[in-house]
């Protein structure tokens, strides 16, 4: 974007169905606060809410629109889990590795907190299930299941055989599933707004269409937009794929990925229920996996088409429905309502980037399109380092991420090239 450019929200269902547009003025003169937050998505908003809890006088910016980017355009699936516990155990330890174990458990307790405690009307529902669609899966499930029990999982997880999909999809697609109860789905625009509305109730600010334009670190930072500036004891940079150059220190790291779904018209009762039987948040494995789910209103939200080469389909529709209809036959007649995509921002070791620039600014960043409960563990963890302490903080700044040069124009291509490995592998 160009200076002073800004953008409404992208033609999604979330946008059409959000409780309330927000209308946050743009920033305007010169401003003072202990913190300020730069990215008004899941991590910049959980960040915010986190510290006006805990008294602290916070501003957030943001270039667009509060949720504009991933955390407004998402599957809406509630997952917990933050990392992969066997690869921080290699690294670290086994006191690491209970340590982000601990953390995937909570990551998802704190939106459903958030959302009992202030009352979030963003279609919380229970249920999700994994689909096998091939042996290896089913054998994977029955592992993970083991795993499951063995750490005294608090949720009910529950293998399904190949004779009992039709229970929950109805689909000849799947050869089995693991179920998992804690996890489900949910509007994550109504969410991103919900959490926005307590924490200005609490005293935050929030000011949009305000790109921010320079970054000052040192002792007294200081952010500035075009039309204003905000001096801060810390800064939390919580941009994500959306960060683009404004601080150059983070380009390179982390590779914008397409991504991308498409709603249906509402469906009539007798289909929904035939096509989704419980009304679970659904996955398949690959890597450029399918995900899907049934919207409050009846629609079929279809995801996919996770494109990491940097190119846009040119229409979303037409590339996901293929996908749709293999899956699901029955929807051959349906019409297509909304349809859009956006960036997320891919680590290449798929572990999400927490660090410190001078000081005083501090960033977190990479989820790897698994964001909507990660961000709200972030965020605390993001509270507690600007309260001057965080055991998880130093354990994930410690982490070395890969540095890509050359930006996009080199980064995208390889990581292509990567995912087309993985991908000849699952046909193979």
């Amino acid at each position: 974007m160009t200076v002073g450019e800004s953008r409404e929200h992208t033609a999604s269902y979330y946008a059409a169905t959000a409780n309330a547009a927000t209308d946050f003025p743009r920033l305007r003169g010169e401003h003072h606060c202990d913190v300020v937050v730069v990215g008004g998505g899941f991590t910049g908003v959980s960040t915010m809410l986190h510290l006006a809890e805990r008294g602290y006088d916070v501003v957030l910016v943001e270039a667009n629109r509060l949720g504009w980017g991933a955390s407004g355009r998402n599957g809406g699936q509630l997952i917990d889990g933050f990392v992969n516990d066997d690869r921080i155990e290699k690294r670290f330890g086994k006191s690491a590795a209970e340590m982000t174990h601990r953390m995937g458990l909570e990551c998802r307790n704190i939106v459903v907190k958030r959302i009992e405690q202030y009352g979030i009307d963003c279609d919380l529902t229970y249920g999700f299930i994994d689909l096998a669609l091939r042996p290896a899966d089913v054998k994977e499930f029955a592992e993970r299941a083991e795993e499951y029990a063995r750490s005294q999982y608090p949720h009910e997880i529950r293998v399904v055989p190949k004779d009992d999909v039709p229970k929950h999809v109805g689909s000849k697609s799947y050869i089995g599933g693991l179920i998992n109860m804690g996890n489900g789905h949910l509007h994550p625009l109504n969410l991103c707004i919900g959490e926005a509305t307590a924490a200005i109730e609490l005293g935050a600010k929030v000011y949009e269409q305000s790109r921010v334009t320079r970054i000052h670190h040192g002792e007294k930072p200081r952010v500035d937009t075009d039309t204003g500036r905000v001096h801060a004891g810390k800064i939390i940079l919580a941009g994500n794929a959306y960060l683009g150059r404004t601080e150059p220190k983070l380009s390179g790291y982390v590779i914008p990925a397409g991504s991308y779904m498409m709603a249906t018209e509402p469906l009539s009762e007798a289909l929904a229920s035939e096509l989704l039987p419980t009304n679970m948040a659904c996955c398949d494995q690959r890597s450029a996996l399918d995900y899907f789910r049934l919207s409050a209103d009846g629609r079929m939200l279809w995801g996919g088409l996770c494109n990491y080469s940097g190119r846009r389909p040119k229409n979303i529709a037409d590339s996901l429905r293929p996908s749709m209809l293999k899956v699901f036959p029955q929807l051959a007649d349906a019409r297509i309502d909304y349809q859009w995509g956006g960036n997320i921002a891919i680590s290449i070791n798929r572990i999400p980037q927490f660090g410190r620039i001078k000081g005083n600014t501090y960033y977190i960043q990479g989820y790897s399109g698994h964001g909507v409960a990660p961000t709200h563990i972030a965020g605390k963890i993001m509270a507690d380092i600007v309260g001057g302490d965080s055991e998880e903080f130093d354990l994930f700044a410690r982490v070395k991420h890969w540095y890509l040069p050359g930006g996009k124009w080199f980064a995208n291509p390889a990581v292509a090239l990567g995912m087309l490995y993985y991908r000849i592998k699952e046909l193979l």
